[in-house]
């Protein structure tokens, strides 16, 4: 095996401002307003306290971290609270209670924005941001769009949820068309991250064990509700992301969606097609034909078992990725998980799973990056021979990549 050192890109990495560094990019018309909300806002997230919240807007501190871990590069999703927000927004954006709510919460996203374009400039092709939208006025976010695209967002777009019974149209209406439209045009992704789908917590200890179970089924719903809109259909073009959602669930969800679909595109008289013969006429793919066309996985901690479910997912939809700086990622022992869940993959399909798919999709410049890794990525000898057994330290099982994993005492 090839002595070679790996480029690793991660296709989820997290990062927003602290509170007081969106103050510069709000419109001047805010700051008051920004002042008095700032002075009594009071942080929800543990995580976002102390030392461990500055790795999420400490530029140097950050690539350091990265760097030691063998990351080259990586693609950031939100994670701070942004102005006038009270929690954080990669979950379902909370109900607007007035109109001057849904205006400065519409100028704290645009403030993110702008903040996330300085914070990837700092390290030029070695992060690419994500831009973050307002389903609540879609004009404006298609403009925001095309201000993310030419100021080099070119993560495009995470997509908040629609949960059922929120105060949004779900994602299947035709509501959404020019976000759709724009993002086809443009070549901006729509990234769907767990945790953006899912019904608000309830109070009670139970609610967080729901909330944890279900998850990521909310944010799977994305893929048969833009089939189902017609959006993958009309855009073919549109490219399509589940980050942090695992792997394992697709080859059962596109074995599941081709038999419902084929049940109700068959006029036999049975009720599936009582129901779906006329949605089905205006389809002309099945679901796992639009996966194998327009879908990727970001596969944050993926375990040996979804690595060997690769080929039922397609090789080329999958891109690795650490979950930094949440309390559940990989880093800093990415090296480990990779080596662990990699080990006797042939060497173009593990290059693909780690670099070469988010290149492809996110527009990294592997050549820029191949100077780096030399540097500082794993070597392929290492990840093709595997991690032994009680070689990891034991806190690297907050990890998910490591269930199972026999650990150093």
């Amino acid at each position: 095996m090839s002595d070679e050192r790996l480029i690793v890109i991660s296709a989820d990495g997290h990062a927003g401002g602290d509170i007081l560094d969106y103050r510069p990019y709000l419109a001047s018309m805010w700051h008051d307003d920004f002042d008095a909300w700032a002075k009594d806002f009071v942080n929800p997230h543990e995580d976002l306290h102390g030392d461990l919240g500055k790795r999420n807007w400490d530029s140097d501190r950050r690539m350091r971290d990265l760097e030691a871990d063998g990351q080259a590069a990586e693609v950031i999703f939100p994670n701070t609270v942004p102005p006038f927000y009270p929690t954080s927004t990669l979950t379902a954006q909370p109900p607007t209670m007035t109109r001057q709510d849904q205006e400065r919460r519409w100028a704290g996203l645009q403030a993110h924005n702008r903040w996330l374009k300085d914070f990837c400039n700092a390290y030029p092709g070695r992060r690419v941001g994500i831009a973050q939208i307002n389903l609540h006025n879609i004009e404006e976010s298609v403009k925001e769009i095309r201000w993310a695209k030419e100021n080099g967002l070119t993560g495009g777009i995470v997509l908040p949820g629609t949960p059922p019974g929120g105060d949004l149209p779900q994602l299947h209406e035709q509501y959404y068309e020019p976000l759709w439209q724009v993002c086809e045009e443009l070549s901006m992704p729509v990234n769907h991250h767990t945790g953006s789908a899912a019904p608000p917590m309830g109070p009670e200890p139970v609610d967080s064990i729901m909330f944890l179970l279900e998850v990521s089924w909310y944010a799977h719903r994305a893929f048969y509700q833009l089939i189902l809109a017609g959006a993958l259909e009309r855009h073919p073009n549109l490219q399509l992301v589940f980050t942090e959602q695992g792997t394992g669930w697709v080859p059962q969800e596109l074995m599941r969606l081709d038999y419902m679909f084929d049940r109700m595109s068959q006029p036999n008289g049975s009720q599936e097609a009582v129901w779906g013969e006329q949605v089905m006429g205006d389809l002309t793919l099945k679901p796992s034909e639009y996966w194998q066309r327009q879908c990727h996985v970001g596969a944050s901690f993926i375990r040996p078992m979804e690595v060997g479910l690769r080929h039922m997912v397609g090789v080329e939809r999958i891109m690795w990725g650490s979950d930094y700086p949440h309390k559940e990622a990989s880093t800093p022992y990415s090296r480990e998980a990779i080596s662990l869940s990699f080990a006797g993959v042939p060497l173009d399909e593990t290059k693909m799973m780690l670099s070469g798919n988010a290149a492809r999709l996110y527009g990294f410049d592997l050549d820029f990056l191949r100077p780096i890794a030399d540097r500082i990525g794993p070597s392929a000898a290492e990840v093709f021979a595997g991690l032994p057994p009680r070689v990891a330290p034991k806190d690297a099982d907050k990890c998910p990549a490591f269930i199972g994993y026999e650990f150093a005492a």
